[in-house]
């Protein structure tokens, strides 16, 4: 039967891909540990510091091979390179594993033992799917794993079918026949075609271990009584499913309840890797910045209160993910004024609202450090697109193409537009196209190079006012 093959093939191939860090870890202990290979290191090795690093090795390991599709059957069978795929999983796992252990002082680990451990999981990540995509190969043209369908169906959509089925690289597949539906022209050639009415007689001493429904979208209709009149072959029934170009490669089932739901449009916030490593980057870099800048903050504070009247830290609504509402925090730049008109005007040059101490601050991008709680409190992330007030996402919604697309992902403290000088008063088409490539193209690695650009560049741009 075709769904055991499959499971039994990603389970093995799943198993292989979680095994890489331990494969990685003991090769590169012996080398660094075991061996003169390597310049001998001095300190004493503690066993169980480096069994804990294993395990949060290959628990981010998991999540960022699962992100990028290293644990996908199907994908493993398609010829196409997955090189940048692999160095973009092992990017993250150690991008994460770092980030993680930066306040971890208990011990050191070998950092040689780190370099060799990472570009073995890199080079096992390569070959381990290899091997396993040859073995599967050899083992599809044993007889002992050949698995025989009957289609029902015998117009040119089964015949397409029929086709895909025996280009399977999973199993040896063959095809016992056709089953014609009532009113279907014949478009099968070379194989036995039988009419539904004989279903009876093909229940005993056929040979098939699945049933294929192979059923043209306008006929989904007639698949209640179709299955009972099929009842009798006693065989697993898959139904094809064909949507035509309303579901693209990748979209899911999924059931919710009594509900069975198909993915339309999904998102990289729904990832794993974003909803775990990217958050535990934002956790620790936005505690790392506000503990460094603590004492900043505070004379940044004092100032605020010494040269103008009001409140030191500003606070006003922004929207974020999936178009949610949250309370954004900066530290106040302007003269107090009414929450009408700032809520709907935006900062130009020279701007007669703004404190010679926020002209500073603006220009710095100081006055965004109190961002960072809101990153830990989860409304906002390191990186994103930079949020906006909601008359002005009214507004741009209405004049700029795909504007809420945006919104797919958190909104952040700084973005690829941001870091190729469209801010503040610019241009917003500009801005909103560098937003949606970020959006369409994001990983972790992406958000780190943005990242380092941000300080090298500075938060400071002569478009911020």
């Amino acid at each position: 039967m075709i769904y055991g093959q499959l499971k039994r093939a990603q389970f093995a191939l799943t198993l292989l891909v979680f095994f890489i860090p331990l494969a990685s870890f003991s090769a590169a202990a012996f080398l660094r540990f075991g061996t003169h290979l390597l310049p001998r290191y001095s300190a004493d090795v503690d066993s169980q510091h480096y069994f804990g690093l294993l395990l949060l090795t290959t628990v981010f390991w998991a999540v960022s091979a699962e992100h990028y599709g290293l644990t996908l059957l199907e994908d493993h069978l398609q010829p196409h390179s997955k090189l940048r795929r692999v160095l973009m999983a092992c990017f993250s796992t150690y991008l994460a594993v770092l980030s993680s252990t930066f306040f971890y002082r208990e011990t050191t680990f070998s950092r040689l033992f780190i370099w060799v451990s990472s570009m073995e999981i890199a080079v096992l990540a390569v070959v381990v799917p290899h091997v396993f995509r040859k073995f599967l190969k050899q083992s599809a043209s044993s007889p002992a794993s050949s698995v025989l369908f009957l289609i029902v169906g015998a117009d040119d959509y089964a015949a397409s079918v029929a086709a895909s089925l025996l280009a399977s690289s999973v199993a040896s597949c063959g095809i016992k026949g056709h089953i014609r539906l009532p009113g279907q022209t014949v478009a099968i050639k070379n194989r036995p075609v039988f009419e539904l009415s004989e279903a009876d007689k093909l229940a005993i001493g056929n040979g098939f271990t699945d049933l294929i429904l192979a059923i043209p979208p306008d006929r989904l209709g007639d698949l209640p009584a179709l299955r009972q009149q099929l009842a009798p072959l006693c065989a697993p029934m898959r139904l094809v499913l064909n949507f035509g170009e309303l579901v693209e490669p990748g979209q899911s089932l999924f059931r919710l309840g009594d509900l069975l739901m198909l993915d339309l449009q999904t998102t990289h916030a729904e990832s794993a890797i974003y909803v775990i490593l990217k958050r535990a980057f934002d956790l620790v870099f936005s505690a790392a910045v506000l503990l460094a800048t603590a004492p900043l903050f505070l004379l940044i504070a004092v100032v605020v209160r010494l040269t103008s009247p009001g409140p030191v830290i500003f606070a006003q609504d922004r929207v974020g993910l999936n178009g949610a509402l949250f309370r954004m925090y900066k530290v106040r730049t302007m003269l107090t004024t009414p929450v009408q008109e700032s809520d709907s005007r935006w900062t130009v040059k020279n701007d007669p609202r703004c404190t010679t101490f926020g002209r500073i601050l603006r220009r710095t991008g100081l006055d965004e450090l109190p961002q960072f709680f809101n990153v830990l409190k989860g409304d906002m992330s390191v990186v994103g697109p930079r949020p906006e007030r909601p008359v002005l996402v009214q507004r741009f919604m209405q004049s700029v193409g795909n504007y809420n697309t945006r919104h797919y992902l958190k909104v952040g403290i700084t973005g690829w537009a941001q870091v190729n000088g469209w801010r503040g008063d610019t241009s917003i088409e500009k801005r909103v196209e560098y937003d949606l490539y970020y959006v369409r193209h994001w990983t972790l690695a992406f958000d780190f190079w943005i990242v380092l650009m941000t300080f090298f560049r500075g938060f400071s741009n002569k478009n911020a006012y």
